[in-house]
C-alpha cells in the first residue's frame, strides 16, 4: 500500500518503460488463468466488454493513487491518504480491509491451485484432500518465512518471467485455432450482468496501483506518470483480452465448462496431452509463486499495523529471538490464509477480495477530491488534469459496482466493516 511515496534525495531516473513494466509486472498474476471460464460463463463472447469496463476503472483509480502519493510525502498508502483526509478511524478500517483483502486474495488463489490440481488428479476435488493441501501450503510458506526474509526471496524471484511466458505462448501459439463463430455476439449484456461478472474479474486487476511506489523517482511526473498508466493499462488489457479471445475462440460455448484449469483445456485442444501438462505446471506454479511473494510481504504490514497500534495486538509486534523476523505476524497471517481458504472457493473468495479492495479505491478517490477542493499539497509533482472529474467517475463507478454485490456478499462485507466499528470506538479509540 505504499504508493507515491516521495524523497526528495531519491534521482529522478525511471522512464515511461521502467515504471510501465513495474506496473505489469505486479499486475499480471495468477488470478488470470483461473478467470477466463468464469467470465465466459457469464457474459460468453461478449467478455470483452468485462474487460474493458475494469481497464476504464482501473486507469481511474491509479491516476487518484497518483495525485494522492504526490500531494502526501509520508509512508503508507491508502492507509495515509484516507486517514489524512477522513481521520484515523476511517485510517483503521483502511488497514484492516486491506488485510482481509489480501488475505480473501491468498485464499483464492490456493483454491484455484488445488482446482488446477484437481483437473489432473481428480481426488482432489474432495473436501479432505483440499483442505491437507491448504494446511501444507500455508504451513510451509509461514515456516520458510519465518527463517528469514532471504529464504522467502529466493523463492520469490522467478516469478516474472514464468508467469508471463506460458500466458504469452498460449496467445501466439493457439491463434490460428481461433474460429470467429465462436467470437460472435449474439446479444448485449445487462448492465447487472456485466457489473457483477466485473467485480469477479477485477480480481485480475487489483494491485496495480502497487507499481505507482517507484513514482517518487520519475523523470517529469507530470508528463510521464499518466503516460507510464495508460501504457501499463493497455498493454494488461491487450495481454488478458487476448487470452480470453483466443480461450474463447478455440473453445466456444464449452470454455464455461473448464472453470477448473480454462487454459490447460485451451493448450490440450490445440497441442493434446503435453500442452495440457505444460500449461498445467505453469498455471500451478504461478498460483504457487504468488502465494509465496503474498506470504512473505503481507505480514510485514499486518507486523506494522501492530507496531504502529493500528491493531492493537502487543504478540503480533513481537520479533524471532533467533530469525529476527515477525513470525507471530507470519503464523497469524498463514493461519489466517488457511481458513478463508478452507471456507470459501475461488469466486467467492475473489468477490469479497475485490469488494474490499474496492471500498479502500473508493476511500482514496473521495480524499483526492476532498484535496483538490482543500488545495491540500498543491506543490505536489503530479496533478489529475480536469478538477475533480477523474476522481468524481472513479468513486460512481466503484459505487456501481459495489451496488451489484450478491445480498450475502453485502451482508458479509457490512458485518465486518460495523464488528471493526465497535472494536475501533470500544477498545483502540479509548
Amino acid at each position: 500500500m505504499i504508493v507515491g511515496e516521495k524523497n526528495e534525495h531519491l534521482d529522478r531516473v525511471v522512464s515511461v518503460f521502467g515504471l510501465s513494466t513495474n506496473i505489469i509486472n505486479i499486475t499480471v498474476g495468477a488470478g488470470i488463468f483461473a478467470l477466463p471460464a468464469i467470465i465466459a460463463a457469464g457474459l460468453g463472447a461478449a467478455s470483452i466488454f468485462a474487460y474493458l469496463f475494469c481497464g476504464f476503472l482501473i486507469t481511474l483509480v491509479m491516476l487518484c493513487f497518483a495525485e494522492a502519493g504526490s500531494r502526501l510525502t509520508g509512508s503508507g498508502g491508502a492507509y495515509l491518504y484516507i486517514k489524512t483526509a477522513f481521520g484515523p478511524y476511517f485510517g483503521f478500517l483502511t488497514s484492516v480491509l486491506f488485510i482481509i483483502a489480501t488475505i480473501s486474495a491468498d485464499a483464492a488463489v490456493a483454491n484455484a491451485f488445488v482446482d488446477i490440481i484437481a483437473s489432473v488428479f481428480p481426488t482432489f476435488k474432495s473436501q479432505a484432500p483440499r483442505i491437507l493441501t491448504f494446511v501444507f501450503f500455508f504451513s510451509a510458506f509461514g515456516y520458510i518465512n519465518v527463517k528469514g526474509m532471504k529464504n522467502g526471496l529466493a523463492l520469490v524471484k522467478v516469478v516474472t518471467v514464468f508467469k508471463l511466458i506460458p500466458l504469452i505462448a498460449i496467445v501466439l501459439l493457439s491463434w490460428g485455432r481461433v474460429s470467429m463463430d465462436n467470437l460472435t455476439i449474439t446479444s448485449s449484456p445487462s448492465f447487472s450482468n456485466l457489473a457483477h461478472i466485473s467485480l469477479i474479474l477485477f480480481f485480475a486487476f487489483q494491485g496495480a496501483e502497487s507499481g505507482l511506489s517507484i513514482s517518487g523517482e520519475v523523470k517529469d511526473p507530470q508528463k510521464n506518470i499518466p503516460k507510464s498508466i495508460l501504457l501499463s493499462i493497455v498493454v494488461i488489457l491487450v495481454l488478458y483480452m487476448s487470452i480470453q479471445t483466443v480461450a474463447q475462440g478455440v473453445l466456444g460455448d464449452s470454455l464455461a465448462t473448464f472453470k477448473e484449469n480454462p487454459l490447460g483445456a485451451v493448450a490440450n485442444h490445440v497441442f493434446g496431452p503435453i500442452g495440457f501438462t505444460i500449461m498445467t505446471f505453469c498455471a500451478a506454479f504461478s498460483m504457487v509463486a504468488y502465494l509465496s511473494s503474498s506470504i512473505l510481504s503481507m505480514p510485514r504490514i499486518l507486523f506494522q499495523a501492530s507496531v504502529d497500534n493500528i491493531i492493537p495486538l502487543k504478540h503480533l509486534t513481537r520479533v524471532h529471538d533467533r530469525f529476527r523476523t515477525p513470525h507471530i505476524s507470519i503464523i497469524a497471517y498463514a493461519f489466517a490464509g488457511f481458513l478463508f481458504a478452507s471456507i470459501g472457493g475461488f469466486e467467492q473468495l475473489a468477490i469479497i477480495a475485490s469488494a474490499t479492495l474496492l471500498l479502500i479505491y473508493l476511500g482514496v478517490s473521495l480524499a483526492v477530491i476532498k484535496f483538490k477542493r482543500e488545495k491540500k499539497g498543491e506543490k505536489g509533482d503530479f496533478k489529475i488534469p480536469g478538477g475533480i472529474t477523474v476522481p468524481v467517475l472513479s468513486s460512481v463507478t466503484i459505487l456501481y459496482l459495489l451496488s451489484n454485490l450478491a445480498l450475502k456478499e453485502m451482508i458479509v462485507i457490512s458485518s465486518v466493516i460495523l464488528l471493526l466499528t465497535i472494536i475501533y470506538f470500544a477498545i483502540i479509540k479509548k
